[in-house]
Parts: C-alpha cells; sequence; structure tokens
C-alpha cells in the first residue's frame, strides 16, 4: 500500500470546506429577500426621470419589491423595462448582497426642442422623439417646422453639432424649417438671423459663423445686421 500522503489529504479537506461553504453561502444569498431600492443618475444632472418614477418602475415588477428573493429576480427584464420608458437611454439593474436593489440610470439628451401645430416634443441626442417633461425644461434650441423621416439624419446632425459646442450652445436660440429644406436661425444676443440653408456642410457653415462673429464682436456696426448667409460655404454674406 502507497503511503499516505497527509499534506494531500489536508489539501482536499480544505478544498471540500470551502466548497460547502460558498454553496451555504450562496444558498443563503438567494434565499434572502430584497429590503430596499436606490436609484443613481449617470451623467447630465437633468432631471427628466425622477429617483421616485424609477422606484415605481420597479416596484411596479414585482407589486412591491421587499417582498422578492434574490433568487427570483430578474434582472434582464427589470432593465428592459427600464430602457424601454421614453426619458430613460441605459438602465443597468443588480442586487448587493446587503439586499439592495440598485439602478444606474443614463437619461435622454434633448438637443432640440419641436414645436409645430399638432405636437411639441424635444429631439434626443439620437435623432428620436422625447417627451417634454413635468420635472424639468432643457434650453436647448426651439425649432418650427417638420422634422421627417427624409430630413431627421441631416438635422440630428446640425443640432449635435450645437450641443456639442459651447458657443453655439450659448447662442443658437432656434431654427425654422423653410419649406426648400433651409434652416434660419435666431441667435441670443441681436436681432439679425443666420440663414444657415440646408443642412450640408455643417461644420464649414457653423465654423465660418464663429469667425464672422468673433470679427463681427469688434464692429461696432454688428447691432444693424438683419441677415447673415452661411449658405456659401466660402464667403460670409451680411445684409444691414
Amino acid at each position: 500500500m502507497k503511503k499516505i500522503k497527509w499534506t494531500d489529504v489536508r489539501l482536499v479537506l480544505m478544498l471540500g470546506v470551502l466548497i460547502f461553504l460558498y454553496s451555504f453561502s450562496s444558498k443563503r444569498n438567494e434565499n434572502r429577500k430584497l429590503v430596499k431600492t436606490e436609484v443613481q443618475f449617470a451623467g447630465e444632472n437633468t432631471p427628466f426621470v425622477t429617483d421616485e418614477m424609477v422606484n415605481n418602475l420597479l416596484i411596479q415588477n414585482f407589486n412591491g419589491v421587499t417582498s422578492i428573493r434574490k433568487d427570483k429576480l430578474d434582472l434582464n427584464r427589470l432593465e428592459r423595462e427600464l430602457d424601454n420608458h421614453e426619458m430613460i437611454a441605459d438602465a443597468q439593474v443588480y442586487a448587493t448582497v446587503d439586499g439592495t436593489l440598485k439602478a444606474l440610470v443614463t437619461q435622454k439628451t434633448p438637443i432640440a426642442r419641436v414645436s409645430n401645430e399638432s405636437s411639441s416634443y424635444y429631439i434626443d441626442y439620437e435623432g428620436n422623439k422625447m417627451p417634454l417633461s413635468d420635472n424639468f425644461s432643457a434650453r436647448v434650441p426651439l425649432v418650427v417646422g417638420e422634422i421627417n423621416d427624409e430630413n431627421r439624419k441631416d438635422l440630428t446632425v446640425v443640432f449635435q453639432k450645437i450641443h456639442d459646442d459651447d458657443f453655439l450652445k450659448k447662442n443658437i436660440t432656434g431654427a425654422k424649417i423653410l419649406e426648400s429644406g433651409s434652416l434660419l436661425m435666431t441667435n441670443r444676443n441681436y436681432d439679425y438671423e443666420i440663414l444657415f440653408g440646408k443642412p450640408i456642410n455643417v461644420d464649414k457653415k457653423f465654423n465660418n459663423y464663429k469667425a464672422f462673429f468673433q470679427h463681427a464682436m469688434k464692429d461696432t456696426l454688428i447691432g444693424e445686421y438683419k441677415m447673415i448667409n452661411l449658405k456659401f460655404t466660402q464667403q460670409v454674406v451680411c445684409t444691414k
């Protein structure tokens, strides 16, 4: 008979104990009921969605979170329910060891507010419709006119550029979609209008406008301009 190696025996016993303890703790953790929910928001602090609204969505799915055992928790289902909310871009839901159901929520980012005869809504950063909120009003350009499947993609690029640029975000207050497809924009501090033209060559046109504005600020006649025409990418045409 081979000599028994007590070192190997001890290792096997220790491994068995570890497996037993892990199984026991896992089973105990699964049987533990949830005790509370906690909501955190990622990104910009824009309260389109409140803690209470998210908590209600979580609770409604289980008729009361504190009655649910952790092993009965369907996290994927909860994330889908939150993702389907019109003001939520992404949600991550998980349960902690102490029985807290946590939700990390990223809200949608509005980049324009559309107002026409039939409705009023936001356009989010992805170019999708987003309802207005009773909790918060975003400071974004007010757009008058129709946004449809044909012009949505190009217009989204225009308003993304405005949103991402500090100067344009503060300066451009609105836009009117003309029948020709051109954009007529308004600015915050002066009475002139900005004829942007069709939503093409967006970077070039906005760079031209910023260069014009920087130069025109030195000109005491800036307040007398009635129209700033950006349609021609090689020049800016000003009308008094």
